[in-house]
């Protein structure tokens, strides 16, 4: 099936949009944003979400954006699109930065979703450059007889309670710095300020930013609103709890009761069918992630599994990452999980499972009691059998739950993987599952 050309059109955009001015940014007067650090500007409704880029075009073919947070950086190509037009495509995020650099040296434009037929999906922007404060400028802070810095119960309310999220603040002085952590992942990096008795957090990296607002009330518990993307704002309160804690993620997710090992039969990007009972995979430790390419906590756990697996795929290990998109079409999902292949340098198989729906992953996983959160990582020994299914990921800004997730994953695949290969299965699909790191 050919891609059409309206998937064609958003894959290719910073290359084909306005072509005709592709060297526009050379011609006499035109505009380019200055280097050096600016101070963006979303409005959602009512909402101001900030957040702070460097833009660096010292390489005048190559610019790069750099979203920063806090002490996290995320480098985007920055392609010109008119004299004073650029596009900054979020890598593996379908959506896209596309602004004007206006005469006065500020930026104006959107952030759009590039999904082919996703509707109300762009917030507007403004930036200015040199402003490396995110809420407050220097000099306006407010004293504060608060410190937030320690761990969080915090209960989140939508329509109703949501499974708790537990949080890991830092305060110093009016700065403010953090993540969120729930069943399903974290809002990596947050940044922000506290003033008086209210305080602040946002996070831009590529997919939807986020902003925390919150007041702390006179017992020391702490109230607010998430406001994330277009349509979602939710309630949160939340009590300073040294003991807090998550739901242990080993067991949130399991197989149904009758069954020992995992079964499906799904297309690679090239269309071929691929089945867990493949010759390629008997005797062999699995590694099977499920992921979606517009999921942040999803390409967090790929940018750590896929260096893991090029250090340890001659033990006798294989991984399979099965990707649910925002578009049921192969053609499509052959572009976004291709860029994730190429962005993370994936040496495993990628298959396409279909939209990115929890109840459409689980009628393709139905061994699963249920497919709660994307990622979900699950580990097979050699013999074919579901040994371990880990929902959700935290990643390194966790500190110490991201050190013993390592610690814990390497412990488990080295005893997978020094598991006899059962006799039935020839030495030619196992010949290296003796070699050491």
């Amino acid at each position: 099936m050919k891609i059409n050309n309206q998937i064609k059109a958003v894959a290719l955009a910073g290359a084909t949009i306005l072509s005709s001015y592709a060297n526009a940014g050379d011609q006499p007067g035109a505009k380019s944003p200055k280097q050096g650090v600016w101070r963006g500007e979303f409005v959602i409704s009512e909402t101001h979400i900030p957040f702070n880029f460097e833009y660096n075009n010292k390489d005048k073919d190559h610019p790069v954006l750099t979203l920063l947070n806090g002490t996290r950086r995320d480098d985007f190509k920055v392609t010109k699109l008119s004299g004073d037009s650029i596009f900054v495509k979020m890598n593996t995020y379908d959506a896209a930065l596309v602004a004007n650099v206006e005469s006065d040296g500020k930026i104006t434009g959107e952030y759009r979703s590039l999904v082919p037929g996703f509707r109300g999906s762009s917030l507007p922007f403004t930036a200015e450059h040199g402003k490396d404060y995110r809420f407050v400028e220097k000099g306006k802070e407010q004293p504060t007889k608060h410190n937030l810095t320690g761990k969080w119960d915090l209960q989140v309310y939508s329509k109703a309670k949501m499974p708790d999220n537990v949080a890991l603040l830092k305060q110093e002085g009016n700065k403010l710095t953090g993540v969120v952590m729930s069943t399903v992942g974290d809002s990596r990096e947050l940044e922000g300020v506290v003033q008086g008795d209210e305080f602040v957090l946002s996070h831009f990296s590529g997919p939807n930013p986020r902003v925390y607002k919150g007041k702390i009330n006179d017992d020391g518990s702490i109230t607010g609103v998430i406001s994330s993307g277009i349509y979602d704002n939710t309630k949160f309160e939340g009590n300073k709890n040294a003991q807090a804690a998550l739901p242990d993620p080993y067991q949130l997710t399991h197989l149904k009761e009758g069954y020992k090992k995992l079964d499906f039969t799904l297309p690679d990007l090239d269309g071929k069918q691929v089945s867990l009972s493949d010759d390629k995979y008997k005797g062999k430790v699995v590694i099977v992630e499920i992921v979606g390419t517009w999921c942040p906590n999803c390409t967090d756990q790929t940018a750590f599994l896929s260096p893991w697996f090029k250090e340890n795929k001659k033990r006798g290990v294989e991984a399979i990452a099965i990707g649910f998109e925002q578009k049921d079409d192969l053609e499509y999902a052959k572009y976004t999980l291709g860029t994730l292949k190429k962005k993370y340098g994936i040496e495993y198989d990628i298959l396409f499972g279909g939209i990115a729906d929890k109840k459409v992953a689980s009628e393709k996983l139905p061994a699963l009691n249920r497919m709660m959160a994307f990622p979900t990582t699950i580990l097979i020994d050699r013999k074919g059998e579901v040994r371990q299914i880990h929902t959700g990921y935290t990643g390194t800004i966790t500190g110490d739950y991201f050190t013993e997730y390592v610690k814990k994953w390497n412990k488990d695949l080295d005893e997978l993987i020094a598991e006899p290969v059962p006799a039935s299965f020839t030495s030619a699909n196992t010949s290296s599952t003796k070699s050491s790191k």
